[in-house]
């Protein structure tokens, strides 16, 4: 039952226009990866519930080895509880001007696949004083990505150094029908 509803959920937001579409060459790859995957090759057909359930595989948490790349979005909220209140009563007048100018300008979240956003949180809570908001912040900055994110990210992929996204979000079935016709 629950898998069903997955699946549901993945047809509809599968067809929600706002979605981007994969390109051709990444289609070939998604293609490639399917047919590498011997529990998933017989099911890549252009209709039935093979394509949907190769979508519901493709937008799990990538399995071993686990996958983490930087998050694109991050919000404020999520920013402010990994702040330790102490380190934050301890910064000085500029990094705590600083630190409103970030929030006042960051469209209420942050992109931490940029360097310099996390290079920023990293000098305004420099030096001792900011050693647990630096280890907080570094662990919100970072999620595991699906296994169809992983498959088109750049980078290790580890947690100590994470992937960049090319692809996020939810592979939607339109696409594995694309990839399964070819």
């Amino acid at each position: 039952m629950i898998r069903r509803l997955f699946l549901i959920a993945a047809l509809v937001l599968g067809s929600l226009p706002a979605l981007a579409q994969l390109s051709t060459p990444q289609i070939a790859t998604l293609r490639a990866n399917i047919l590498a995957d011997l529990a998933l090759a017989s099911k890549c057909v252009p209709s039935g519930d093979g394509p949907f359930d190769i979508a519901v595989a493709y937008n799990l948490p990538k399995a071993a080895p686990t996958y983490t790349v930087w998050r694109t979005v991050v919000p404020a909220a999520s920013v402010g509880d990994a702040m330790n209140s102490s380190e934050v009563a301890g910064l000085t007048t500029a990094n705590t001007n600083r630190l409103m100018v970030m929030q006042a300008y960051s469209g209420g979240s942050f992109n931490a696949s940029r360097t310099d956003t996390r290079s920023g949180f990293d000098s305004v809570f420099s030096g001792a004083g900011g050693v647990l908001t630096r280890a907080n912040l570094l662990i919100v900055w970072k999620r595991l990505a699906t296994r169809a994110e992983a498959l088109f990210a750049t980078g290790t992929g580890t947690d100590a150094v994470p992937g960049l996204l090319v692809f996020e979000g939810i592979l939607p079935v339109s696409d594995v029908q694309r990839a399964c016709t070819q």
